[in-house]
């Protein structure tokens, strides 16, 4: 959820300080106020309706500035969209490009966001030319109330380049550079001297140079810098492809893309075109034209972005010189297996967090609950977690319950559990400043001075939704402790999941929505004391690990489900993550798949996007065409925004909620696989949910697709929707898995096998606490050898028994035999102690979307040498 909601149910704009965002280009040489540069700190950000001004500037000291290089020459004209209030108009301004100044004033408007043009004079520039357009205040019409602004812009025959923070850079020398392992190489700026005490918080262990690098390879990085920032520079081969960036949004494929890196409460994808969202990931990986792969990390957590273009990758960062990291692989699959050795594996999850899962700020009070539970049992309709937003707090206070709306919180968790749920429950970072009611959370964290402070030494104090609050710093190992210890007498209300949502962290009145950049983090013995500007990004991470922590010494015998909205190259080792606060459109119906894809090729596998969107109305056809793929994405959750329609599978009569019903169903089929391949995502760090070209990297079609995707790597999914799909030229057979049509559906995705794979699927089931293997599937698609194979992971499907043995991995494998034309199933490998009871099988061979198969009372037959046999043109027949 977000702050601008809260402020357009007011009907009052939000403000904000604002600071710099970095460089755009724009073709009709404007320069917009999101990408401004600030001299002083009292300029604010104003948002309304997902637009952005700067505005209300306090002091005459402060103005705002744009770097801007002259492409080509001439004469123009100066328009100035700007604004404010009548009653506030009529202020002094200048305008100063370059060494020429033009004086104007501000005009008023009916309201603070209805900015008109006004031209304030003509300017003549030369081509060449790097200057700075900066408008600064000269007199205030009223004390601390200025103007908004929303863009200047050059009329006439110049072109301009915006250049924002990246001026005067030059190079540096190169220093230390070498292999820490096996195709992973590591280079430093010579201003780098201290290798072996270099700070990382995304890697798992220090990466030590032990090998030289004797021929420098193309895609060595260069170093360069300017006065405050350093930036690294790696060419990428003709004809490359470009992956990678974390959470992002736009398309799969990123060349001639730019993505900064600040964590931002980013509602609806507007702010800053949508270059920053809600978490950091300097990570990129170019597939080369044969398919072979390297892959680029920027060991930093300060404020930076990644340009890219069909030549290089260019990593620019605040602050301090980075080292880089570059993996090697034959394929991409290597690399991000690469990536996940360095920075951390997804820890498998409990199979519950696997289901489908129901959200909405908020349900509120606890009986509103308990009603959307029994609607999915009483519909019949799958469903594994409800979810309690903010509202079940005492005043937004956390770790705290409304004594009103959720006076037993156990109770209620124990009626979910009763009835096949469970309860995810969210906590915030910012605890409210509260002298009076004796509230512990406050008070013991006053007690070892947990908090961020500013610039000045004092406790940093920002408002959020309990009003003014103050910020753990999680920088210290002592405060992430505590923040961990918090968790045992919440979790002991039966609470299942957590969910940390606005760690960015989101501040109302902060500048850019968050902390001045200004204030200090203590840092402890493994991370040294730094400025805003430099955790930042972290921030989220940081929490999240303290969280995780928290749960795990809370319920030391269960999986913890810890879900993020901020979060760090890295982060995927303590907590899931979905692609923050989309909302109901086509547009971002369709862009999930991108961003759901390139997250899992960034390190994470466990994310998705909220189905259906989570702000705006929500038709039923539209959530139709979504949950009829949607379903089978990791991170699995519908979600609704406070104020918007219902978004139950339910709310839009009984034809779409038989359309929900399928697409849940299917969901429920899969879970067998979906769980084997969580699992061995855990061990490898591979993508859950894959990029259609992950089939074949050698196939450049497959290169930009991003409509359809694969799950693992035997099931394909194309959504209905999508036209023109690129697919690999290997065999894929359609299935139907509880009935639907093949040909014929409207909106249930395709789902195809692909040849030489065994997909293992169990019966319907309303939540995974029900047994599924009753009996158990295996749907197989014959290579062109006539052979098939494929895995199914079991286990106990929560705790860590798993860990020692626990577990069974059963590789099944299936042969045609061309003069009988019979196909015969068997086991051939079974690792790990796990005892499961005994249970029926089906086996289902599909070609041309049809189902040639055999039933068989016991897997126990599977075992032997001979298998199970049967005609590969026999109808279903029974082998006892």
């Amino acid at each position: 959820m977000l702050l601008i909601l809260a402020l357009l149910l007011s009907n009052q704009p939000s403000i904000i300080l604002a600071q710099s965002t970095g460089p755009a280009v724009d073709d009709n040489n404007v320069l917009y106020a999101q990408d401004v540069l600030f001299d002083g700190s009292e300029a604010r950000l104003v948002s309304e309706e997902g637009s952005e001004f700067v505005g209300y500037w306090d002091g005459l000291e402060t103005s705002i500035y744009w770097n801007v290089r002259v492409v080509k020459g001439g004469k123009a004209k100066i328009i100035v969209k700007q604004g404010v209030i009548e009653e506030n108009a009529g202020s002094d301004y200048a305008i100063i490009i370059g060494d020429q100044t033009f004086n104007a004033k501000t005009v008023g408007t009916e309201k603070w966001t209805s900015l008109i043009d006004v031209s304030v004079g003509d300017v003549e520039l030369k081509a060449g030319d790097t200057i700075t357009v900066r408008v600064k205040p000269v007199k205030h019409a009223k004390p601390n109330l200025f103007m908004c602004l929303g863009s200047v812009r050059f009329d006439g025959d110049v072109i301009v380049e915006l250049l924002g923070e990246d001026v005067d850079f030059a190079p540096v020398q190169s220093g230390k550079a070498g292999y820490a392992q096996v195709d992973v190489s590591v280079y430093y700026p010579a201003a780098i001297t201290d290798h072996d005490q270099y700070q990382s918080l995304m890697m798992l262990e220090p990466l030590t140079i032990n090998r030289p690098i004797y021929n420098k390879p193309s895609f060595a990085p260069r170093f360069e810098q300017n006065e405050t920032r350093y930036r690294a520079i790696i060419d990428i081969p003709e004809g490359a492809n470009v992956y990678g960036g974390g959470e992002v949004y736009g398309g799969l494929e990123r060349t001639n893309v730019e993505t900064r890196f600040w964590n931002s409460d980013n509602f609806a994808y507007v702010r800053d075109r949508g270059r920053r969202l809600y978490q950091t990931h300097p990570w990129m990986m170019v597939v080369r034209k044969d398919g072979t792969s390297f892959g680029i990390i920027a060991d930093t957590t300060w404020r930076g972005k990644v340009q890219t273009t069909n030549k290089t990758i260019t990593y620019t960062f605040d602050g301090e010189p980075f080292r880089v990291v570059i993996l090697e692989g034959d394929t991409p699959q290597q690399v991000v297996q690469k990536l996940a050795d360095l920075t951390g594996k997804m820890k498998l999850p409990p199979k519950w967090a696997l289901g489908y899962q129901q959200c909405r700020w908020s349900y509120e009070p606890d009986s509103r609950v308990k009603e959307i539970a029994d609607e999915f049992r009483k519909r019949k309709l799958p469903c594994d977690v409800i979810w309690m937003d903010i509202d079940y707090m005492d005043g937004f206070r956390v770790f705290t319950f409304d004594g009103t709306k959720f006076p037993n919180p156990k109770e209620l968790n124990t009626y979910l559990n009763d009835r096949g749920f469970k309860g995810v429950w969210m906590i915030d970072p910012g605890v409210k400043v509260d002298d009076e009611t004796g509230y512990k959370v406050y008070e013991s964290g006053n007690e070892i001075d947990a908090w961020v402070k500013d610039k000045d030494g004092n406790t940093y104090v920002g408002n959020v939704w309990p009003g003014a609050c103050v910020f753990p710093d999680y920088s210290r190992s002592d405060v992430r402790k505590w923040w961990a210890g918090l968790y045992k007498d919440y979790m002991a209300t039966g609470i299942s999941g957590v969910w940390n949502d606005m760690n960015e962290p989101a501040v109302f009145d902060g500048p850019d929505w968050t902390m001045p950049m200004t204030n200090q983090h203590a840092g402890d013995h493994n991370i040294k004391p730094g400025t805003h500007r430099q955790y930042h990004n972290v921030y989220g991470f940081l929490m999240v690990q303290a969280s995780y922590q928290g749960i795990m010494e809370a319920n030391p015998d269960k999986r913890p489900f810890l879900l993020t909205r901020s979060n760090y190259l890295g982060g995927q080792r303590y907590a899931a993550t979905w692609t923050g606060d989309n909302k109901s459109s086509s547009a971002h119906m369709k862009m999930s798949v991108p961003m759901t894809l390139t997250l899992g090729l960034s390190g994470q596998p466990f994310n998705g996007p909220d189905l259906g969107g989570f702000s705006e109305t929500l038709e039923g056809e539209l959530w139709s065409q979504w949950i009829g793929f949607g379903t089978l994405f990791p991170f699995v959750r519908g979600h609704a925004i406070k104020g918007s329609n219902d978004k139950e599978p339910w709310a839009f009569g009984e034809e779409i909620e038989d359309i929900s019903r399928v697409a849940l169903e299917r969901r429920y089929r899969l879970m067998p696989y979906f769980y084997t391949v969580f699992e061995e995502s855990s061990r490898n760090g591979l993508p859950v949910m894959r990029p259609i070209f992950m089939a074949d990297p050698t196939d450049l079609d497959l290169r930009n697709e991003e409509k359809a995707f694969l799950v693992g790597k035997d099931l394909l999914v194309i959504p209905r929707w999508a036209e023109d799909v690129k697919l690999p030229q290997d065999t894929w057979e359609s299935v139907s898995l509880v009935g639907e049509e093949i040909d014929d559906e409207p909106y249930q995705a395709d789902i195809k096998i692909r040849g030489g794979a065994i997909v293992p699927v169990g019966k319907v089931v309303q939540n995974t606490t029900e047994n599924s293997f009753d009996p158990l599937t295996l749907m197989i698609a014959l290579d062109d050898n006539g052979q098939a194979t494929g895995t199914l992971y079991e286990d106990a499907e929560d705790g860590f028994a798993y860990q020692n043995g626990e577990f069974l991995r059963t590789t099944y494998h299936a042969q045609l035999d061309p003069l009988s034309n019979k196909v015969t199933v068997r086991i051939i490998e079974q690792l790990g102690n796990w005892q499961p009871a005994d249970h029926a099988v089906v086996i289902e061979l599909w070609k041309d979307g049809t189902p040639t198969g055999t039933q068989i009372k016991s897997e126990q037959l599977l075992k032997t040498p001979e298998g199970v046999s049967f005609y590969l043109e026999q109808v279903p027949a029974t082998v006892n």
